[in-house]
């Protein structure tokens, strides 16, 4: 369940920290107090999307934090099957931070992606907003209630419809894109043949293309190593009298004779003698050099044309000769195909086949389960309904086997309603109000929260369109709900704020010369009093307060009986 609530720079908020109850917890206020940046600031903190012009106008960054803790063994193994590991305090803290439009998501202070938090989330509380009420109204929200409801046993037949739906997708695909007409054929061959005989005819092999490109360049610049290497043996040799060799030789003689006058300089006098064979060694080497190095023209031509081939086939076939090769090994899978093209259509055919069998023999399975499941949820949401005022209201479940081939089985899903006797029965979205469709989700909710184990249920506004009686009787239904799991819900009825465990107020206050919204838990005399403003509006009489301690102490007792 969700412990704590803590919101920072967010829209009107500048710093909030709320902890909630364990069961049913109710948030009112005025209108305009902020109720909705309440709601808002979870459903960012829970992966949803904010605006950054959201973070208030004077802060640097928006923050939001929820801490969890999480006691149910079904959602600890849910959210351990993600790598999502809760500590031995059982507690999990999830943070958004929006700086600019970058958000850091962290889960127990890793970081994490959106993604991941909002799987993470939608194991841990099921978030009622108010546009759901309409989506409500579509097919697709429908079928997805009944396959949730349905849990492992439809989950499993949806994974693999829809891996049976990808395969007969991409075989059709594959056999529109090959049912070409012949003259197609034809062009197709004699360009894959060309293809295939002009990289064969080319004779390559890996590396050929590197070592070309030395030959050729040692080839192109032949005429310019040859100066090179001829200038640096005339300086380096003993041909003339101011080369290298010549004047180290003259120095040497010079040197020798002056060592035998002094001994002290017969260790310098070796030292000539070795840079001496050390150049004589350097010159021999130039000229072995020399003599191997020769300009030939016509192997420059044939060196120059075959690196053009090389280049050529890059360019139409691959950055490399493995990338030719390899494209010539699929164009030769490809002709083998067109060559027994007969023989290939025919194999498709009978593929494409298997794959839509195999697809509508799954679809039938998921179609059969989902009838099944949609008489037993049929009853279960008949039965929530008439416990929230639908006294003759009759309801069902239509699955209809449309024969489509889509991701999610072939059913069209219709949830068809009655609400008064002598009515036809009608798809919901044509019969349904404001305030019966906000009676409907929670009829639904209530029931999809036992089947998931939800340990939390926000409801924003679930009580819209409704008064009076019917209001007592959603009342009731919150209370129940929030015997066995959290409740949190906004309201503007008063019904529903007395039978709270816990109440919250939202109020719009100006401090330090800012407008912020904040919350606090109120107690004894101030939910009296908050009951009396829900009753009364303008004008707080003390008739008005006495009807709203009895309405409190009327809705404790409905507690202790539910």
């Amino acid at each position: 369940m969700l412990l704590n609530l803590h919101v920072k720079n967010m829209a009107l908020i500048d710093n909030i920290d709320i902890s909630f109850d364990d069961h049913l917890n109710i948030l009112t206020g005025e209108t305009g107090a902020g109720k909705s940046i309440i709601i808002g600031s979870i459903a960012f903190g829970l992966g949803g999307r904010m605006r950054s012009d959201m973070v208030r106008t004077d802060a640097e960054y928006g923050l939001c934090e929820l801490l969890f803790s999480v006691d149910n063994e079904t959602t600890r193994k849910s959210l351990s099957d993600r790598g999502i590991d809760i500590g031995e305090d059982g507690e999990l803290l999830i943070s958004r931070k929006i700086t600019g439009n970058k958000v850091i998501n962290k889960l127990n202070g890793d970081t994490v992606t959106a993604s991941v938090l909002k799987d993470c989330a939608d194991i841990l509380l099921d978030l009622h907003a108010q546009h759901e009420q309409q989506a409500l109204k579509k097919p697709g929200y429908q079928m997805g209630i009944l396959d949730r409801f349905g849990g492992e046993s439809v989950s499993s037949l949806l994974e693999k419809v829809k891996k049976a739906c990808e395969e007969y997708h991409a075989v059709r695909d594959e056999l529109n894109g090959a049912m070409t007409d012949s003259k197609q054929q034809k062009r197709e061959l004699d360009l894959i043949r060309y293809e295939l005989s002009e990289i064969e005819n080319a004779g390559l092999f890996e590396g050929e293309d590197e070592e070309i490109a030395k030959r050729y360049k040692k080839l192109k610049y032949g005429r310019d190593i040859i100066e090179y290497v001829n200038r640096v043996h005339a300086i380096c040799g003993y041909e003339e009298d101011a080369s290298a060799g010549s004047l180290i030789g003259n120095a040497m003689s010079m040197m020798n004779s002056a060592a035998e006058l002094d001994d002290e300089l017969k260790p310098i006098a070796s030292e000539l003698i070795d840079i001496d064979a050390l150049l004589a060694d350097l010159n021999r080497d130039l000229s072995d050099y020399m003599s191997s190095l020769s300009f030939d023209e016509q192997e420059f031509f044939e060196v120059e044309k075959r690196l053009d081939v090389i280049n050529g086939l890059k360019i139409k076939y691959g950055n490399s000769i493995k990338a030719i090769l390899e494209y010539a090994d699929k164009r030769s899978t490809e002709l083998l195909r067109l060559e027994n093209y007969e023989e290939y259509l025919s194999e498709l055919k009978e593929r494409e086949e298997k794959a839509k069998a195999e697809y509508l023999s799954l679809s039938r399975k998921l179609h059969s389960e989902r009838t099944k499941l949609s008489k037993k949820l049929s009853e279960l949401i008949k039965t929530a309904l008439s416990e929230l005022n639908f006294l003759d209201v009759v309801f069902e479940i239509n699955v209809e086997d449309t024969g489509e081939i889509t991701s999610k089985g072939s059913d069209k899903v219709t949830f068809m309603i009655s609400t008064n006797v002598g009515e036809n029965m009608r798809p919901l979205s044509d019969v349904a109000s404001g305030g019966e469709l906000s009676r409907i989700m929670l009829a639904i909710k209530a029931v999809l929260a036992d089947v998931d184990e939800t340990d939390t249920l926000i409801f924003d506004e679930i009580d819209v369109g409704i008064s009076g009686r019917t209001a007592q009787m959603v009342s009731e239904k919150l209370a129940t709900i929030a015997k066995s799991r959290q409740v949190i819900s906004i309201t503007h009825l008063p019904q529903i704020a007395a039978i709270a465990d816990a109440n919250y107020l939202i109020e719009k206050q100006v401090k330090d010369g800012k407008t912020v919204t904040d919350i606090r838990r109120i107690l004894d005399a101030d939910i009296v009093n908050e009951l009396s403003r829900l009753i009364g509006g303008v004008e707080i009489t003390e008739a008005v307060k006495n009807s709203a301690a009895e309405m409190k102490k009327m809705a404790d007792e409905v507690k202790q009986k539910l």
